[in-house]
Parts: C-alpha cells; structure tokens; sequence
C-alpha cells in the first residue's frame, strides 16, 4: 500500500514563494508518475502539475505555468511542487498524487489516472 503525505503549505501575501513536499512509502515511488492537483471552496479539484517517474517529463496548467516547478527526488522518495509569485487565486487545498502504472510513456493530466492521493495542504494567499 501507498501512503503520500503532503507538507508546506500555509498563509501566504500576493508575490510570495511556497514549497510543497509529497513524501511517499511504499516500493512503486521511482517507477510511478506523480501529479498536484487542488481543488478550491465551491470548484471542482483540477490539474496542477505532473512530472514523469524519471523526472524527464513534466506537464503544467495554463495557470501556472511559469511560475510553479514540479521536481522529484528518487531517492528520498519525495516529489516537490515550487510555487512562486503567488496569487490569490491560487488558493486551494493542494493533493499529491501517485499514478501505481510502472515506467509509463508520460505523466497523465488526469485525476483518473491516479491510483494514490494525500490528505491535502491547504495553501491560502492574501492580496
């Protein structure tokens, strides 16, 4: 079984910079894709970011593009999600997430793709 534990999240002001952390248990880390999804009071949970399970493949939002970088290490079994020149409406409560596929051909947008989830981080930006 996956466990995947979220971290970093917290009030911040319009232009500031956060770092999420998804540390994750389990055998399947290195061989799966990792996505960030979050979901806003009253919206539909959407697509962040998804990075490939080597690190070679990244996809982004429209909406965030520029300004958030997801990376992985391996190694520590954790996947990082950089955010920066942050904006009210990027407030959310921000969801890892492990797609359980080995070695796949790319990361997926989807939520459906994805097998394991966090608890979530809430992320919260004033103007």
């Amino acid at each position: 079984q996956v466990q995947l534990v979220e971290s970093g999240g917290g009030l911040v002001q319009a232009g500031d910079s956060l770092r999420l952390s998804c540390a994750a248990s389990g055998r399947t880390f290195s061989s799966s894709d990792m996505g960030w999804f979050r979901q806003a009071p009253g919206k539909e949970r959407e697509f962040v970011a998804a990075i490939s399970w080597s690190g070679g493949i990244s996809y982004y939002a429209d909406s965030v593009k520029g300004r958030f970088t997801i990376s992985r290490d391996n190694a520590k079994n954790t996947v990082y999600l950089q955010m920066n020149s942050l904006k009210p409406e990027d407030t959310a409560v921000y969801y890892c997430a492990l797609d359980r596929s080995s070695y796949s051909a790319r990361p997926s947008i989807s939520e459906y793709k994805y097998d394991y989830w966090g608890q979530g981080t809430q992320v919260t930006v004033s103007s």
